[in-house]
């Protein structure tokens, strides 16, 4: 996934009636842990848990993790120090309060999460969701439950559907798993060994869960994945297929109007799914592709098996079948190993390319990766001179981008109201939040507008 690592709220809330068991939600990482807290709410629903907007309302605290970078691992130990005071207090109430850790910090860390924060009742792993609300009464009854042990059987749809109430209440864009897991092994990632190797959902279990978001008024979908465009499931007509064909098969389900999907690798864009871009209007023109270094002797050392210039061919083959295509990436500084030349190069291929938006971090050993025990590691002031600098240009390209798009008509989904009166905010097709003034539309309407003028990270238009 895109290594995004600030905070994300997420989820439907609603009021919780007297005596109701109350389960909050913390989520940091990436779409696949929103995606994954929407799910554990829903499977605690089932046992009669309301999701609250608060930490204070809740007998059910539960932290849903990300273990890409060292600073994320560490704010949940952050968290969680924080809450032995609520815990406290409610001890001292004589009231339940249980505290979950879920995710990839989970999967990783397991038991060791007990011996740091005693305040910790639960510790479940992202393929284990399915065992949660059994986990929970046994957390309750006093028992410090450790669930990280699966099967590849249990990687999907262990978990029961989403639900018509919880989806309405999360607006008119929706993410679907379709994959897990990644088989790649670069040298910086922890993810081969917290969601474990590649598992791909079948046709009719992506097409059934996007009927049901569709019926709930779910107007665009996002298909994620560790490694989205290694997916090959099982088709409708008993043969694999790949997401370019998945693509095709849910652009005709019924009023599912938009389409996206994140995060990919290089190596599996085919020919089928470039076409995808070209054929489909409902795949929306974005697309988060991580090269992660433009230098070839980095990338090697990173184990991603692809060259700067396999790269940008692949870069040229995809715009030439959607030239309006707005394209994100992922970037890592400091890797062990580099040098000011392979940083320029990275340089080099960022002015090259061209990016509507991307993200970029200072290298952070993860233990168990190759890539924590090579030499000759960069210093942190060397990393965050170079960061900043990356930075720079990425940030003077995102603004670029922007500023092209004034006076393009476009067609822009309506998600919410806006802050001000008469305001809406829409979702062009680049992903760019949009605000308008939609009187007369409804959430979920789309609806012509030009684009007027840009701010950093918003657009203004006129409806047309």
């Amino acid at each position: 996934m895109a290594q995004h690592q600030t905070l994300t709220k997420t989820g439907a809330t609603a009021p919780a009636e007297e005596g109701q068991r109350k389960v909050y939600v913390k989520t940091y990482g990436c779409q696949m842990n929103v995606y994954d807290s929407d799910r554990m709410a829903d499977a605690l629903a089932s046992d009669g848990y309301v999701r609250v907007e608060t930490p204070e309302e809740a007998d059910l605290y539960l932290i849903n993790t990300c273990h890409i970078r060292e600073k994320a691992a560490e704010k949940v130990y952050s968290e969680l120090g924080r809450l032995q005071k609520q815990k406290r207090r409610a001890t001292a109430g004589a009231k339940d309060f249980v505290v979950g850790v879920t995710g990839c910090v989970a999967q990783a860390e397991g038991e060791e999460i007990f011996n740091r924060s005693p305040v910790v009742d639960l510790v479940v792993g992202p393929q284990t969701y399915h065992r949660l609300p059994a986990a929970v009464e046994r957390a309750r009854a006093g028992e410090r439950v450790l669930e990280t042990d699966y099967a590849m059987e249990d990687k999907f749809d262990k978990l029961p559907p989403p639900r018509e109430k919880a989806v309405r209440a999360r607006g008119v864009s929706a993410f679907l798993t379709v994959q897990e897991g990644c088989d790649k092994f670069c040298a910086f990632c922890v993810v081969p060994y917290t969601r474990g190797s590649e598992v791909s959902r079948s046709v009719a279990q992506i097409v059934g869960e996007a009927k049901k978001l569709v019926d709930a008024g779910v107007r665009e979908i996002t298909l994620l994945g560790q490694n989205v465009n290694a997916w090959h499931g099982e088709g409708e007509d008993g043969r694999e297929w790949g997401l370019g064909e998945l693509l095709h098969r849910l652009a005709a389900v019924d009023g599912l109007e938009r389409l996206r999907y994140t995060t990919s690798h290089p190596r599996d864009m085919d020919d089928a799914l470039i076409a995808a871009h070209r054929d489909l209007p409902q795949l929306m023109p974005y697309l988060h592709l991580p090269v992660q270094s433009g230098s070839d002797r980095i990338l090697k050392a990173m184990n991603r098996r692809h060259k700067a210039e396999d790269y940008l061919r692949l870069i040229d083959r995809i715009r030439t079948a959607r030239p309006d295509l707005a394209l994100s990436g992922d970037f890592i500084v400091g890797f062990p190993g580099e040098t000011d030349a392979d940083f320029d190069a990275t340089m080099r291929l960022v002015e090259e390319v061209g990016y509507a938006q991307a993200y970029s971090f200072k290298y952070s050993q993860r233990p168990g990766t190759p890539g924590a025990e090579f030499g000759d590691q960069v210093p942190d002031p060397v990393k965050a001179e170079r960061l900043e600098r990356l930075q720079s240009l990425l940030t003077e390209q995102q603004f670029a981008f922007q500023r092209q798009c004034v006076g393009r008509e476009v067609d822009l989904l309506l998600e919410k109201p806006g802050r001000w009166e008469n305001q809406t905010v829409g979702r062009s097709p680049w992903l760019q939040p949009t605000i308008v003034d939609a009187r007369g539309a409804e959430i979920g309407d789309i609806i012509k507008v030009r684009i007027i003028r840009t701010e950093a990270n918003s657009l203004f238009a006129e409806r047309l």
